[in-house]
């Protein structure tokens, strides 16, 4: 049998995806542009299923290496890492996808077309899927995002090692139960200076390949098939070249939620004519029906399967395996010991210290710790949404007890359950420190886990997945505070992947310390920031309000009272707080053209991390402007009495406004330069500032 014009790998890659289309009759074409695509045996073409996810780790598919949840990931404000991180989850990729092909297995979750990251900006702390993003600053967001696409989708010159997809195009970030038939009104002042630079960051900088839109519409358009977000800026003024899915069954919205069509043959014709590629769902069989009534033309069609089938050119699907570089990866690189070493890197990274009154870190010998709560022996703490599963995870129960000395007593009471009405039982604490050695701290495992915090439909009993409540939920609260009884300092550990109100335990606790959903090496990891064998560093990505009352109303997309960008009211923790076991001090802060320099001295007796933080504030605009942003970051580790000296680059871009048409602009005048360990209006950042003038 003669060899098809599209596997012979020596044509150009133009023409064999033209061959491949034009044998194709327009039934066929229409069965290729939904994500479980199946095979057409007359031309050799496999079934092949587009729907794969690994937020932070492979997931779904069995076995994988579990990293900490994507918020935070971005606590740890390491670029390298991220990049380390996704380079990791992208070798096990195409480990599992080639032993699956061993298996004649071609189902979900075992392609190389993965729906990650979420980019979306974390606006409102009630957004239940906050934890997928890297929070609420663009800029964080953008660098982060690039580095982990990159990591995805390798660097070589031919073929993509994965496909990353960069989610969800665009404005969205809640509410979750509104999502199908919600409007984000935004200005364009909003759009293009909050809303879409971390986008435009993801497909001119990281070349990422596919995009997946929203199920919102913003400003009256779905975004699945918006002409002004696919083809105007997509791909008109980024220059966007390869595909677009939509969100999971989001096509039918158009007419069941949005009203913006009448049926679902012009719901996907409308998706498909303005850009978007794939449907994840089955609508876009309707689009035979739409050709025949003329609402989209087969040569459209002709061309969303030509970006479809160039990704899976690019993937090295049709090429003989010997000429795709990762083809021999074999599963022994999935949840290997390196793997496994770096999940706990990114774990101690990722944990933010919130509060330490001198308590940390503990000693290993003392006489008893008592662990309380019901997040210190349950692994689903550790995982987030869209998880994978290790063969061994690690709780925070047994990475503390890994950590004591031998002759320690560790005891562990449950106390209260995660969440529910259920009564607390501090009885059982009462008989656990009435005999053996006095406790010397508690150490009180709390917070939330994605059973209750995620995507809608995802949480328990089927909810929106948002978060109406902002305390810790259930009866925790009230445990917490039946701990202090004891007269013993309180350590507290708090899961979770958004901010939670800690305002009494800030006040009564003698140490915070957030940890996220750390992923499988979570227990140690904590263990190792509690006893001291890690200098903790991470910080928040996101704001800490004191109360739901200072935000504006959350279906308000208008980013004014949103983030530490726009949020005039003092919150209980900044964006970019945390802190360490040792004391860093600036100093020296030095401005030339658009360089900026500063000199880092480790002060304290311990080694560590320092995340060094510029902010430009500008000082007088004819426009509304962000209070301060995030312009450079970057993670160093002194050595104590070690000073380095941290130099950020600016670009004059950094400094533009944006007028009433989101058109960016440089306008001459002051701005305040910030460099520390945090925004300069937290007294723990020791930032320097300066003025530099803008011509």
């Amino acid at each position: 049998m003669k060899t098809p014009a599209y596997r012979n790998h020596k044509l150009p890659l133009a023409q064999r995806v033209a061959s491949l289309i034009a044998q194709m009759t327009l039934a066929e074409k229409v069965s290729q542009m939904v994500h479980a695509a199946p095979a057409i045996e007359r031309l050799g073409l496999p079934e092949y299923n587009w729907w794969n996810e690994c937020l932070h780790g492979v997931a779904r598919a069995g076995k994988a290496t579990v990293f900490p949840q994507a918020m935070g990931m971005a606590a740890s404000f390491h670029t390298d890492l991220v990049n380390r991180v996704a380079t990791a989850i992208s070798d096990e990729a195409r480990a599992k996808h080639n032993a699956a092909l061993r298996q004649g297995n071609r189902g979900m979750y075992f392609g190389l077309t993965y729906w990650t990251p979420n980019i979306n900006l974390f606006r409102d702390p009630r957004w239940g899927r906050g934890q997928e993003t890297y929070g609420e600053c663009p800029y964080l967001t953008a660098r982060l995002g690039v580095a982990f696409i990159k990591g995805l989708q390798g660097n070589h010159p031919q073929y993509l090692k994965l496909v990353a997809t960069a989610k969800h195009y665009a404005v969205h970030s809640g509410p979750e139960e509104s999502r199908h038939r919600f409007n984000a009104v935004v200005s364009q002042r909003d759009l293009r200076e909050s809303y879409l630079p971390h986008f435009q960051a993801a497909v001119q900088e990281a070349k990422v390949h596919s995009l997946m839109g929203a199920y919102n519409r913003v400003n009256g358009e779905p975004c699945n098939g918006s002409v002004t977000l696919l083809q105007k800026i997509l791909r008109d003024e980024w220059g966007f070249t390869g595909y677009v899915v939509s969100d999971c069954y989001a096509i039918k919205d158009f007419h069941q939620g949005h009203g913006v069509t009448k049926d679902g043959v012009e719901s996907a014709a409308l998706a498909a004519r303005n850009g978007c590629d794939i449907n994840c769902g089955c609508l876009f069989l309707e689009l035979a029906e739409a050709v025949k009534r003329g609402l989209v033309t087969e040569a459209e069609l002709d061309r969303n399967l030509t970006r479809l089938f160039t990704a899976r050119f690019r993937l090295g699907m049709f090429d003989p395996p010997a000429r795709v570089p990762w083809s021999k990866l074999k599963p022994a690189v999935v949840n290997s010991p390196a793997h496994r070493k770096l999940a706990r890197r990114m774990a101690q990274e990722s944990i933010v210290l919130l509060k330490n009154d001198g308590v940390l870190p503990l000693r290993k010998d003392l006489r008893q710790i008592l662990v309380v709560g019901p997040n210190a022996v349950d692994t689903l703490v550790l995982l987030g949404n869209y998880n994978g599963f290790a063969p061994q995870m690690t709780t925070l129960l047994a990475g503390i007890v890994g950590k004591v000395a031998t002759g320690t007593q560790v005891q562990w009471a449950k106390g209260c359950e995660l969440a529910g009405d259920h009564p607390i039982n501090t009885g059982e604490l009462h008989w656990l420190t009435s005999y053996g050695p006095p406790v010397d701290v508690i150490v009180a495992c709390l917070g939330y886990s994605a059973t209750l915090e995620g995507e809608e439909g995802s949480t328990e009993g089927g909810g929106s997945g948002d978060r109406n409540k902002y305390g810790l939920p259930g009866r925790q609260q009230e445990f917490l505070e039946a701990l202090t009884k004891f007269s013993k300092p309180i350590v507290l550990v708090v899961t979770g992947g958004s901010p939670i109100d800690l305002t009494w335990a800030q006040a009564h606790c003698a140490a915070i310390v957030w940890a996220g959903y750390p992923g499988e090496q979570g227990g140690d990891a904590v263990a190792d920031v509690l006893f001291g064998d890690y200098n903790p560093a991470g910080r928040l990505p996101i704001t800490f309000p004191k109360s739901y009352d200072q935000l504006p109303a959350f279906e308000d997309y208008n980013m004014r009272g949103h983030t530490y960008r726009f949020m005039d009211a003092e919150p209980l923790y900044r964006f970019g707080y945390g802190l360490s076991y040792t004391t860093f001090r600036y100093s020296k802060l030095k401005i030339r053209g658009l360089t900026v320099s500063v000199a880092v001295k480790n002060a304290g007796r311990l080694a560590g991390d320092e995340v060094v933080q510029l902010y430009i504030r500008d000082i007088v605009a004819s426009v509304p402007v962000p209070r301060r942003h995030l312009a450079g970051f970057r993670r160093i580790h002194l050595k104590p009495g070690q000073t380095a000296t941290v130099t950020f680059p600016l670009r004059r871009e950094q400094f533009a406004c944006f007028d009433d048409a989101g058109q960016p602009f440089l306008e001459p005048g002051d701005f305040e330069i910030s460099v520390g360990g945090g925004q300069p209006d937290d007294p723990h950042s020791g930032a320097v500032t300066a003025r530099l003038a803008l011509t």
